[in-house]
């Protein structure tokens, strides 16, 4: 019996983890802006602010994770080059394995850094 099944990429798995990448950024600033409205309590701690984009950032880690090592399980398990030059279905698949574990380290990174002022600012200054 087969543990992992191999499944087709398409532009759906290509664009998943840039899509989380952006809702993640989305969800933190309008929450971080939403809390810091108010003018007048700029010197107030945002505490419950910073746990919520950190658990959306755990959240957002781990699917990029999932979705990171998938790619790289498939390309791995084809015995995957990384020369997809020609056009067949099989070049074309590789092509879209690999781009989608690319795209999956960049939003990885991206995600850490849009976390990051919620680990620096106390405080909505």
């Amino acid at each position: 019996m087969e543990l992992w099944r191999e499944t087709r990429d398409t532009l759906w798995t290509l664009i998943a983890t840039p899509t989380i990448w952006a809702l993640h950024f989305l969800f933190c600033y309008c929450l971080a802006a939403y809390d810091c409205a108010p003018n007048d309590r700029i010197f107030e701690s945002i505490g419950g602010t910073r746990i919520a984009i950190a658990v959306a950032t755990a959240f957002s880690l781990a699917l990029i994770a999932l979705i990171g090592f998938r790619a790289y399980r498939e390309g791995r398990v084809k015995a995957g080059t990384f020369r997809h030059s020609e056009d067949t279905a099989e070049d074309r698949e590789r092509f879209l394995e690999f781009s989608s574990l690319l795209l999956a380290a960049l939003s990885f990174v991206a995600v850490v850094f849009v976390a990051m002022p919620a680990l620096v600012f106390m405080d909505c200054r």
